[in-house]
Parts: C-alpha cells; sequence; structure tokens
C-alpha cells in the first residue's frame, strides 16, 4: 500500500498543535492594511482554530497529523 501524500497547499496555510488541534493564519493582513480599522487588523493578527467538521476535512489534507 502507497503513502498517502499530504496536500502541498495545506501544508503551507495550516499546522497542527501538539493536541491535535489545526491552526492557520487569518487572510487580509498582507497588504491593504490602511484602509483597514484598527480592530479589525488586531483581530485578524490571532490565528484561528478549526473544530468539528472542518477539521475532520483538514485531517484528510494532512494525514501525517
Amino acid at each position: 500500500m502507497p503513502k498517502i501524500k499530504t496536500k502541498s497547499g495545506a501544508k503551507k496555510r495550516f499546522a497542527v498543535t501538539g493536541t491535535g488541534k489545526v491552526k492557520a493564519k487569518r487572510p487580509g493582513m498582507r497588504h491593504l492594511l490602511e484602509h483597514k480599522t484598527k480592530s479589525r487588523k488586531r483581530r485578524l493578527k490571532h490565528d484561528v482554530i478549526f473544530a468539528g467538521s472542518i477539521k475532520k476535512q483538514l485531517k484528510r489534507l494532512i494525514p501525517s497529523a
């Protein structure tokens, strides 16, 4: 049985924590920051932790997790 390959797009965007949760950076903090409010930029600064059904889909893309 061959090994299951990790989707390269997923391995660049998502990381698995030590407890098995999937986290990612929020989009929207690369450019055009001038017109975004301070509160919006603060909110976007933090990582997002995925839960539930989306977590199951992400685990399929990252089989080593």
